[in-house]
């Protein structure tokens, strides 16, 4: 029900955002990807995670583990060390983006983020319907080799864990984070689609941690907090006049799939 909603996707920035507050996760993507491309390789880095997106929540068996081998490969190209002390971190400090502690981040800053952004664009959700978002998005494990039971297996137990994180002192928003958060919300040229950047601007900056906001040096004013109300009516406006072909992702559309032990098995080996 949440992913299908087209507007969600503004919640990634977010996600995103807070997964660079992870000095390790920053350190990977700075070092091996090209969050500092221009307007046009964000663009096509947005389609390709969207796709997997779907695949991953509305594709078939064999389209799911196509997209998570996909991924895999990825992360098989993602590690190193620190090269300068982190936070909790010091320099030496090793990564890889199939440790399992940073793939459980990554994951909580999206089932984190993306209900968010649903209450704030399309509509409230119960606290049933939120912890079986959790509990679904947890297909996820056998995909990534992610040990079983190590995703929150509901919203209390992701709340918690998101509270344990931001205390913890594992997080620290650093250098590279903040050339990198701002290489996603401000690439060159984005003036070009400010329509849409605009609102993703306000609604990830705006829906941050206020601690991690200013970590980031992003201000908050009373002025930018009016002008996200008017962006969430507008667009929760839009939504609502929208028709359902056009305001959900097509392959929404198709029968629900059915995750079977026997597939559950392929996906570990």
């Amino acid at each position: 029900m949440v992913n299908r909603e087209i507007l969600v996707v503004a919640g990634w920035g977010r996600a995103i955002l807070l997964q660079l507050a992870h000095p390790l996760v920053a350190a990977g993507i700075d070092e091996h990807s090209h969050f500092r491309g221009s307007l046009t390789s964000g663009v096509a880095r947005l389609k390709s995670t969207v796709g997997a997106m779907r695949a991953l929540s509305f594709g078939s068996d064999e389209a799911a583990i196509a997209a998570a081998a996909g991924i895999n490969t990825i992360h098989d190209r993602v590690s190193g060390k620190l090269t300068e002390p982190a936070g909790a971190f010091p320099a030496g400090e090793t990564y890889s983006a199939h440790h399992a502690e940073l793939l459980r981040w990554v994951h909580a800053t999206l089932i984190d983020s993306i209900p968010r952004t649903y209450e704030l664009l399309v509509g409230p959700l119960t606290d049933a319907e939120r912890d079986r978002y959790c509990a679904e998005a947890r297909v996820i494990e056998p995909l990534l080799d992610i040990p079983a039971g190590l995703l929150p297996n509901g919203s209390a137990a992701l709340d918690e864990y998101m509270r344990e994180m931001l205390a913890s002192g594992r997080l620290a928003v650093t250098d590279s984070s903040r050339t990198l958060a701002r290489a996603v919300l401000f690439p060159p040229r984005w003036q070009l689609l400010w329509p849409a950047f605009r609102p993703a601007q306000l609604i990830t900056i705006g829906l941050l941690p206020p601690a991690l906001r200013d970590a980031y040096g992003f201000s908050w004013t009373p002025r930018d907090a009016r002008a996200l109300a008017r962006w969430a009516d507008a667009l929760k406006f839009l939504q609502r006049v929208t028709p359902a072909f056009l305001r959900h992702w097509p392959s929404s559309r198709r029968p629900r799939r059915v995750i079977h032990p026997s597939t559950e098995k392929s996906w570990n080996h």
